[in-house]
């Protein structure tokens, strides 16, 4: 399957990669527009083929803290749901992060608030990137715009995570992991033989026991280790930051979007330059790290920036922090579950920047 391209959903994408990155377990429970994941690794058999673990929890709490112990071992593990299961996981997901354990943890979002529609939204933006739990932590967040990036970020998202001993999420939406496209996949890993030096194997006969545990009753020690964490995530800023940036050279207006938004506004950019406008796309790939330098880079040479978000405006506000009123910004957005057209976000365009 690898020498050619396949048509596939892209949950489907998600856990043929998930495969083939020589995954130990996936925990999970049921949620639309997710449940392919689970379902194609229940019909695709990787327990036969590499013997990967794939359970279905009862609970996305349950499946969080089977994550927790899985990657205690030093295990690739992973899940994934849709936001109101991403929410349950919420607790967990900071004992991780506490604990420095690397996972994956794959969100496709729908509209929200509650449990909304199952329709796609981008509305998890600020529970994925601000740190969704309790406490002063980060996730490492890539944010694919097609079927093919899903693949090919399960890899990026171990090999982040493993890097960093920091969980990572991959945050995607209801259309793209719903829409069929051709995907071509990477060829089979072999699972991991060796483990880190860290992980609760269960060997001890050479070295101490190794705890793991988010819990320090010592305030000064749990300060001492909070700004360890705070420094790892500024490594992060400065080494991971990704971003893909079409038709920047000249532009003097910017669309910044991520994912389904980002591939509407490559449509937006030619509908606006056939107008005569002006108008280039940056798109961030990695949301943390955010691209704030780079934004920032481009308040000196454009008019205005338009953040185009299927939410109520999240990711604009990280965009104004970045350009620290150097430059107008607005956002607009869709939202319940609404996919914006092209020359919505044209008009947009010209109403809050251009006009405005």
């Amino acid at each position: 399957m690898e020498d050619e391209f396949v048509l596939m959903k892209g949950n489907e994408a998600i856990a043929e990669a998930a495969i083939r990155a020589g995954v130990d377990g996936y925990f999970g429970y049921p949620i639309t527009p997710q449940s392919e994941v689970m379902e194609y690794l229940t019909t695709a058999k990787p327990w036969e083929r590499t013997g990967m673990v794939v359970l279905q929890a009862e609970s996305e709490v349950a499946a969080i803290n089977m994550l927790y112990g899985g990657a205690g071992s030093g295990k690739k593990v992973m899940t994934s749901s849709s936001s109101p299961g991403i929410s349950l996981m919420q607790e967990g997901i900071s004992y991780i992060a506490g604990a420095e354990l690397p996972t994956v943890i794959v969100n496709v979002v729908r509209g929200g608030p509650g449990l909304g529609t199952i329709q796609p939204s981008q509305s998890d933006y600020f529970q994925a990137t601000k740190g969704g739990g309790h406490g002063d932590y980060h996730l490492i967040v890539l944010a694919p715009a097609s079927v093919q990036e899903m693949a090919d970020f399960m890899e990026l998202a171990f090999d982040l995570a493993f890097k960093y001993r920091n969980p990572t999420m991959i945050l995607s939406d209801g259309a793209i992991g719903q829409m069929m496209e051709k995907v071509k996949f990477k060829p089979q890993k072999k699972r991991m033989t060796e483990f880190p030096d860290w992980a609760t194997t269960g060997k001890t006969q050479d070295r101490e026991r190794n705890i793991i545990t988010s819990l320090d009753l010592d305030p000064y020690r749990q300060e001492k280790f909070n700004e360890k964490l705070q420094k790892k995530y500024e490594d992060i800023r400065q080494k991971e930051v990704r971003y893909e940036e079409i038709s920047c050279d000249d532009a003097e207006y910017l669309f910044i979007a991520y994912g389904t938004s980002a591939r509407i506004c490559q449509k937006s950019v030619q509908l606006a330059r056939a107008e005569g406008i002006k108008a280039g796309l940056l798109r961030p790939v990695t949301l943390f790290p955010f691209p704030e330098k780079t934004i920032l880079s481009y308040a000196d040479k454009v008019k205005g920036m338009l953040s185009v978000e299927m939410s109520a405006g999240q990711m604009v506000e990280d965009i104004r922090l970045s350009v620290n009123g150097k430059v107008p910004v607005a956002h607009y957005g869709r939202m319940g579950g609404v996919i914006p057209n092209p020359q919505e976000v044209v008009e947009a365009l010209k109403q809050k920047i251009i006009g405005g």
